[in-house]
């Protein structure tokens, strides 16, 4: 089993970190393998929908997206990680997601995802609503912990005052390595759930004019 863990934070020793690393103390407990891409700070640009992706089957500006999406397509599982900035993700995250889900083909389904954020008092549900809509897009189960995935500080450091937060992330862990544990077991047995077609319905259809 192995997590992919995107740590949107442009601050490397900074409280989302904190967050992070109590995962991956917890990972490893439960046999799990984890990777940390730590991409607040890299010059990531957002999608402009030019649909290259479709001919290249990559995104058509090849920088840490590419590299990620790779990585993504050998995990079990991806937890992605921001920090709230006006109860929203980090830009840079939000800019990477976008590109990394939409010009990578590969099949998503039954991947474990879960989010995780981080603020000094609000803004976090928000923000953890936000990062969800990646993984109910594309077939990826959501790993759920004993509260919302949200741990609190503003200065580096004060997140390991957050006694409940920690303990969330763990939770995070154990449930999501369960999970994960389980797919795979099912998958040996049942294979993957059946897929229809995709059925595109636009608001605005050619047919009824």
């Amino acid at each position: 089993m192995k997590v992919l863990i995107i740590n949107g934070s442009p601050r490397a020793e900074g409280n989302t970190s904190a967050a992070v690393k109590e995962l991956v103390r917890t990972f490893e407990t439960e046999g799990v393998e984890t990777e940390v891409c730590q991409i607040g700070s890299k010059d990531i640009r957002g999608c402009i929908a030019c649909g290259k992706c479709s001919e290249l089957g990559r995104c058509v500006f090849d920088d840490e997206v590419n590299k990620i999406a790779a990585k993504f397509e050998a995990a079990d599982g991806l937890v992605v990680a921001s920090p709230v900035y006006y109860a929203s993700a980090n830009a840079t995250l939000i800019a990477c997601l976008d590109r990394l889900f939409y010009s990578s083909h590969f099949d998503k389904t039954m991947k474990v995802g879960a989010s995780v954020v981080v603020a000094r008092r609000g803004g976090c549900s928000a923000t953890f609503d936000e990062l969800n809509k990646y993984f109910t897009i594309c077939g990826m189960p959501v790993a759920s912990s004993s509260y919302w995935n949200s741990v609190h500080g503003r200065m580096p450091g004060e997140a390991a005052f957050d006694a409940e937060g920690l303990q969330t992330m763990r939770n995070l862990a154990r449930n999501m390595s369960f999970l994960m544990k389980s797919i795979a077991l099912g998958k040996e047995k049942y294979g993957l759930p059946e897929k229809e077609a995709w059925a595109p319905t636009h608001f605005i259809r050619d047919d009824l004019k």
